[in-house]
């Protein structure tokens, strides 16, 4: 068993009419202070976390950490000198094997010291914002990058010697239509990153898109957002382009060429032990769940004060175990081994599983289940059914 490290980092330039993540625009003068803290909480882990009324399995205590992933926000905001103090510490406190680092960047804060700084500091995968390649589209979204920023970004990326990129797109951002779908679909694929993830527009209260949408307003360009059907078209069509291009979907969201599959995001799926750090970061343990409050000012505070930074604690039931392993399994397109399932857990999951196969949602291939893959695009169908 290994252990995956997330930070968080909740600071951006600008909010996205579309993100529902509790993020901030902040002076650069708190950046420090900011990483000053969650290296604080990194050293101290196991004393706070225990104050917190978490228990660490013993084995967690001395597990080698394999993957860190640096999500936000933006944490390309940060300079290369806190990514490496982080990094270090991370180093000096845990057994390490790294193999994957990731950065979650934005297009526009890329350049080339920067990108050899991240080398440096041991970072060797890059999750690059691009979500669209039309600039009607980024504008009417709130990003700040255009598309000739992508076009910049990645031979800079390369050229420091990165040889492990994502790149991020959204289907159904406002005005996008058919053919600019298909423009960045054709765009991504010239481009050539190791990784793709393609995300359906949410449609909640937690944005201001959402919520405008939800209440049949026309700000943040809420009247020019395609249809359901629309996006789930859009999704079919980057699904057969990337497989034809040589990339391997092995998740709903995601795709990989040969070897490049996400080992961090993995673990989330799999649900294999991680620990978060940093304002608002969540952490599974196997058997509990938590996560840090939110307010990045508070996260400091507390840190500073000894006071603990958990505010949310939940200790997973059997029951709960289970659900989680039928969700989480049926978004890897390898699927779910039922028989192992109903050993480990010691129940039958035969008459969880008949409506969605009698509805043509899941296949059966001797004990392994999986989601239909022409059916992708309606899983939460599925998931509400599976969890019922």
């Amino acid at each position: 068993m290994t252990l995956g490290i997330y930070i968080q980092v909740p600071f951006c330039q600008t909010k996205c009419t579309y993100c529902n993540f509790h993020t901030g625009i902040v002076s650069r003068a708190r950046f420090g202070p900011y990483v000053s803290a969650v290296q604080r909480e990194i050293r101290e882990h196991p004393q706070r976390l225990a104050k917190a009324g978490v228990t660490l399995p013993e084995s967690l205590h001395s597990v080698a950490v394999d993957t860190v992933y640096f999500g936000g926000g933006t944490p390309s905001l940060l300079e290369p000198v806190h990514l490496t103090a982080i990094l270090n510490t991370i180093r000096d406190t845990f057994r390490n094997a790294l193999s994957e680092v990731t950065l979650e960047a934005d297009p526009e804060t890329v350049d080339q010291a920067k990108a050899n700084a991240w080398i440096a500091a041991g970072i060797n995968r890059i999750s690059l914002g691009v979500q669209s390649f039309s600039d009607t589209e980024l504008k009417a979204a709130g990003r700040i990058h255009r598309r000739a920023d992508i076009y910049r970004a990645v031979p800079i990326l390369r050229a420091a010697g990165i040889r492990n990129i994502s790149f991020d797109l959204i289907a159904g951002l406002a005005h996008q239509t058919q053919a600019s779908w298909r423009n960045s679909v054709e765009e991504l694929i010239c481009l050539e990153p190791e990784h793709v993830s393609v995300y359906l527009l949410e449609v909640d209260e937690g944005s201001r898109l959402g919520s405008e949408l939800l209440a049949g307003g026309t700000k943040y360009s809420a009247a020019a957002v395609p249809s359901d059907d629309q996006m789930a078209e859009f999704y079919e069509h980057a699904r057969a382009e990337l497989r034809i291009a040589g990339y391997e979907q092995y998740e709903i969201s995601n795709f990989a060429k040969p070897g490049f599959a996400s080992q961090h995001n993995r673990k989330y799926w799999r649900r294999e032990p991680y620990i978060g750090f940093g304002a608002g970061a969540h952490s599974f343990s196997g058997h509990q769940r938590w996560a840090n409050g939110h307010d990045p000012a508070c996260y400091v505070q507390a840190i500073a004060c000894e006071s603990t930074t958990v505010q949310q604690l939940e200790t997973i039931s059997a029951d709960q175990a289970l659900d989680e392993e039928l969700f989480l399994g049926l978004r890897q397109l390898e699927g779910i081994d039922l028989a192992r399932l109903e050993r480990a857990y010691q129940t039958s999951l035969e008459p969880r599983f008949a409506g969605l196969q009698a509805a043509g949602l899941v296949e059966r291939i001797g004990s392994l289940v999986r989601l239909v893959p022409e059916r992708l695009s309606i899983s939460n169908e599925a998931f509400v059914e599976l969890v019922r």
